[in-house]
């Protein structure tokens, strides 16, 4: 009897486990992924002149030391020697054996998919940068000799050419239809072992990782390692998505923060390199920011999405256009705009000489301003901007009047003197900053040049002003003062979070 009733509770806990496992949400299945997918992707490695020393190799010393970065390049960093890799790399990844001369040549490793039967392939600038020689290695082994029909620094996508017809070619999809948390997987040459096959989620979108950047790159914590450069990134559909572009790191090697190039952008991208061999992009002349949720309270939108216009460069497209500093663009050309990642892509892929329609809000109205995008040119940058924009000089307080208590503020008027030297003919010097306006990043020496809240922009013309201004907005609100700080403009959002004494 005993035994038939051990057996009963076997069966009841085995049908328990069962169910449990029935339950159980199934993983996914790589493999027909990698079986259709897997011979679209190349091996590439390059001749180039070597700029590291003697015996320097995968696991070489660059001084890295450690230090955390965005990693491209094969071996752009190195392995700290504390890194559990570095034993491995060292023992078992033969070092280049190149003599320490001016004539030095080394090899870098990198990947790259086909995008054409005729042998068009997609890679990272990065990866071929400097190359006086290219290798592609397919998936059946045949290597065949590459050449460079362009490549785009700024969006670190290039395209190379092989001879051969009848290549497997990618299929490609749309990465406005990620969404976060989607599994991904990236094939590629990690540290040169080929065909390597990993996979993970899609951990952000839209992420621009300088200000500099045209590239609203996808965030994924999918294992990417040196040599995955240039690869690509699938859905689950099996089509590409991305191309797998940087890293951060301490050591150089994956830590679940990797960035990849959309696809559409490096399409894009590639398809002006293939017709001309460079690429032209459009410019407006604007330093810009994100929309938070303070600065929508303070310019009284709905939403926190848009740009804030930060300042704008004298003379350039936006200022002949009509577009100022403290403006919030909505939309162009119709398109939502939803941050400034998205609006630099949208001007830098527009022709120059073209005219866009920019619908803007300001004073708690919308307007529409048509702007004639320019071209880029070499060296123009967001600081370049800042510095033809709007100047401030030498800020010296004559006197100190009272502080604004709730937020941390202590304001002056210039004399006539002050204003004349500063070609000021309204605003209020920042003479001691501490509390609220500390934490938000204000500064003294900064210049108090207008005031934003419940969707109002008020100029500051005196003290006394300027207090009221504040007692009307009332405690708990969202305020945007822009100030003036050295030779640039730019907006601080701040809340009064005091309370009633009791």
């Amino acid at each position: 009897m005993k035994s038939l009733h051990k057996a009963f509770c076997v069966l009841c806990l085995l049908l328990q486990l069962s169910v449990a496992a029935a339950q159980m949400p199934e993983l996914p299945d790589f493999t027909g992924l990698v079986e259709a997918q897997g011979a679209t992707v190349v091996n590439i490695s390059t001749m180039q002149p070597a700029r590291g020393n003697r015996n320097s190799s995968a696991y070489g010393s660059n001084g890295s030391n450690g230090s955390t970065g965005l990693y491209g390049p094969f071996g752009r960093q190195a392995f700290d020697e504390n890194d559990p890799a570095f034993e491995f790399f060292r023992r078992f990844v033969p070092p280049n054996q190149a003599e320490d001369t001016a004539t030095q040549e080394m090899r870098a490793l990198g990947s790259g998919f086909i995008i054409s039967a005729d042998g068009h392939i997609l890679t990272n600038a990065h990866v071929v940068a400097g190359a006086s020689e290219i290798l592609v290695k397919l998936a059946d082994k045949r290597e065949l000799r590459g050449r460079l029909l362009g490549a785009d620094m700024h969006t670190d996508v290039a395209l190379i050419k092989v001879d051969a017809l009848g290549l497997p070619v990618v299929r490609l999809g749309d990465p406005g239809r990620l969404k976060v948390g989607e599994w991904v997987v990236a094939i590629g040459s990690p540290f040169g072992f080929e065909n390597s096959v990993t996979a993970g989620i899609i951990s952000a979108k839209s992420r621009l990782l300088s200000q500099e950047s045209f590239v609203p790159f996808i965030q994924t914590n999918a294992a990417i390692n040196p040599g995955n450069s240039g690869g690509p990134l699938f859905n689950m559909r099996g089509e590409v998505v991305g191309i797998n572009s940087q890293i951060y790191s301490r050591s150089g090697a994956n830590t679940g923060l990797a960035f990849a190039v959309p696809i559409d952008v490096a399409m894009a991208i590639q398809a002006q390199l293939k017709s001309h061999g460079r690429i032209v992009r459009g410019r407006i002349g604007v330093v810009m920011r994100d929309i938070n949720k303070e600065l929508a309270d303070s310019f009284g939108l709905i939403k926190a999405q848009g740009v804030l216009i930060d300042a704008v460069e004298q003379g350039g497209a936006a200022d002949r256009a009509g577009i100022v500093a403290g403006d919030v663009v909505l939309r162009m050309n119709g398109a939502l705009v939803r941050n400034s990642a998205e609006l630099q892509r949208m001007v830098g892929a527009t022709r120059p000489a073209t005219a866009a329609v920019l619908q803007v809000w300001r004073k708690g109205a919308m307007q529409d301003f048509s702007v004639t995008v320019v071209e880029v040119q070499e060296g123009r940058s967001a600081t370049s901007v800042r510095e033809t924009a709007d100047k401030s000089r030498n800020r010296n307080p004559q006197t100190t009047l009272t502080m604004a208590e709730r937020l941390g503020l202590q304001v002056a008027e210039p004399g006539a003197v002050q204003q004349k030297k500063l070609r000021l003919a309204t605003g209020l010097l920042l003479t001691d900053v501490q509390g609220s306006a500390a934490t938000a990043g204000l500064r003294a020496g900064d210049i108090i040049l207008s005031l934003v809240a419940k969707g109002v922009t008020s100029e500051i013309r005196g003290v006394q002003q300027f207090n009221a201004l504040l007692e009307k907005a009332g405690k708990n609100a969202s305020i945007t003062l822009r100030v003036m700080r050295g030779e640039s403009q730019t907006f601080v959002s701040l809340k009064d979070y005091s309370q009633d004494s009791w």
